[in-house]
C-alpha cells in the first residue's frame, strides 16, 4: 500500500506536490507536452495549488499544444495580441483586419513549429505576385509576422525567427519599394485643383483639399477639425485630436471615433495661409446658410465633440475611406477628359498619377521643403516624430530642384 505523503504540518499532498525541508517552500512537479520535467513553486500550499489550478486551464485551453510545437501560426498571433495590452483601439482593429485580410486563412493554418525562411519568402512573393499587394502593405504583413515568430522563439517553441531577412531580401531581387510616396509635381497639383473648382459635381471638395494642401494635415486630423481649432485673429490651427475610422465589435462595422495624437509631436499649431483661410470662410458662409435652412447641417457629436468643420450631404462628418474614393473619381474624370482635349490639340496628355489623400500631405511638406531649409521648423509644421522622416522628404525634394537648376543653368550657358 502506498504512503501518503504530508507536509511539515500534516497535511495530505496530491501527486507531484512536496515541501522542501530546507526552505520549508512547496513545489508542483510536472512534465510539458516535450516530455521536460517542469517546476512551480510557492510559499504556502494554498497559493501552490491555486498555480496548479491555472496550470490545469492554461493546459485545457491549448497552452500545451503551443508549448509542443504544434500550434498554427494564428494560435501565436492571436497569443500575441492577448499580450499586447497597451495598443491603441485603432491600432490594434488595423492589426487584426490586415491579419484576417492577407494571413488567417492561408499562411496562418500552417504549424508555426515547421515553418521554414524560404516558406516565408515564398509567402511574401506570392502576395507580390498573385495577390498584387504593394510594397507598403506587405511591409505592414511582416510588421505582423515577425513579432509573432519572435514570441515563439523567447518561448522557446522554434530556435530562429525565419521571417529575419526576408524583407531585405524582397527588396534586393524585386523592384519594390518601401513606404515611398511621391509628391504632385507643381503643373499636377494645380491642375488637380483647378479641375476641381471648375467641375459641377466635384466643387464641393474644393475647401477640403485646399486645406489638405495648403496644411500638411493628416487625412484624419482635418476630418477632425472644429470651429473651435481656428484662431483667425492669429491666422493658426491647433491639431490636437484626429479622426479615426474603424470597425468594432463582433459585426465589424466601422465608426468615427476621436484619437488623440501617438506622440507629442501630433500635437501642434500651424499657420494658417490666405488660400486655406477662404476655404475655411466659404465652409463657414454656406453653414449659416444652412443653419438658416434650419437643415441642422453640422450638428453631429462624436465622443463628445462636436463643431466640425467638414460634413457630407447627409450631414455626417466624412470618413477618410470616403475621401479616398472622392480622389480616384475626381482622377479618373480629369484624365478622361484630359485625353480627349490633347488629342483635339494635337498635344501630350498630362495625366495625373494614381494618389491618395496621404500624397497630399507629402506633396505639402515637398513645396514646404522647398521653400524652407531649417529641418526643425518643417518637422513641427508636419508633426514628424522622427526627424529621421522629415530628412528623407526634404533630401527627395532637394534633389530635384537641385536638377530643375542644373537644367536651367545647362540652358543658358553655352560655352561648350
Amino acid at each position: 500500500m502506498a504512503t501518503t505523503r504530508k507536509d511539515l504540518r500534516g497535511r495530505t499532498l496530491r501527486k507531484g506536490e512536496m515541501q522542501r525541508s530546507s526552505d520549508k517552500r512547496y513545489a508542483y512537479s510536472y512534465t510539458d507536452p516535450l516530455g521536460r520535467r517542469k517546476y512551480i513553486y510557492a510559499n504556502d500550499l494554498v497559493t501552490l495549488r491555486e498555480k496548479e489550478a491555472q496550470l490545469t486551464k492554461d493546459q485545457m485551453d491549448g497552452l500545451d499544444i503551443y508549448v509542443a510545437g504544434k500550434a498554427t501560426v494564428n494560435f501565436v498571433f492571436d497569443r500575441y495580441m492577448s499580450l499586447k495590452t497597451n495598443l491603441r483601439q485603432t491600432t490594434r482593429s488595423n492589426y487584426l483586419y490586415m491579419y484576417d485580410r492577407f494571413i488567417r486563412d492561408t499562411f496562418g493554418k500552417k504549424k508555426i513549429a515547421e515553418i521554414r525562411y524560404s516558406d516565408v519568402l515564398q509567402f511574401y512573393n506570392y502576395l507580390l505576385d498573385k495577390q498584387g499587394l504593394q510594397a507598403n502593405t506587405l511591409e505592414s504583413v511582416h510588421t505582423l509576422l515577425h513579432p509573432t515568430f519572435q514570441l515563439a522563439v523567447r518561448d522557446e517553441i522554434v530556435r530562429k525567427n525565419p521571417t529575419d531577412g526576408v524583407m531585405a531580401e524582397i527588396k534586393k531581387s524585386s523592384e519594390q519599394t518601401t513606404g515611398v510616396r511621391h509628391a504632385l509635381t507643381i503643373p499636377q497639383q494645380r491642375a488637380f485643383m483647378e479641375h476641381i473648382a471648375n467641375h459641377p459635381v466635384y466643387c464641393h471638395w474644393w475647401p477640403l483639399f485646399t486645406v489638405l494642401l495648403g496644411t500638411g494635415c493628416r487625412i484624419g486630423e482635418a476630418l477632425g477639425l472644429r470651429w473651435d481649432d481656428l484662431d483667425y485673429e492669429r491666422r493658426t490651427i491647433s491639431i490636437n485630436h484626429s479622426l479615426v475610422y474603424y470597425p468594432v465589435g463582433e459585426s465589424r462595422n466601422s465608426v468615427l471615433h476621436i484619437s488623440k495624437p501617438k506622440t507629442e509631436a501630433g500635437v501642434r499649431t500651424i499657420p494658417m495661409f490666405d488660400t486655406v483661410k477662404d476655404a475655411f470662410e466659404m465652409l463657414h458662409e454656406e453653414q449659416k446658410d444652412e443653419e438658416q435652412k434650419e437643415s441642422g447641417w453640422n450638428d453631429v457629436e462624436i465622443d463628445g465633440m462636436t463643431g466640425f468643420i467638414f460634413c457630407n450631404r447627409f450631414g455626417n462628418v466624412p470618413n477618410p475611406q470616403s475621401v479616398n474614393r472622392a480622389i480616384k473619381r475626381i482622377l479618373a474624370d480629369y484624365n478622361a477628359g484630359e485625353e480627349v482635349e490633347a488629342k483635339k490639340q494635337h498635344r501630350e496628355a498630362v495625366l495625373l498619377p494614381d494618389f491618395s489623400a496621404h500624397h497630399l500631405r507629402h506633396t505639402f511638406c515637398t513645396r514646404l521643403c522647398e521653400k524652407e531649409t531649417n529641418l526643425k521648423v518643417i518637422q513641427s509644421v508636419m508633426g514628424h516624430k522622427d526627424i529621421q522622416t522629415t530628412m528623407d522628404i526634404y533630401a527627395e525634394a532637394t534633389e530635384e530642384k537641385k536638377q530643375e537648376s542644373f537644367e536651367r543653368l545647362a540652358a543658358t550657358l553655352d560655352i561648350f
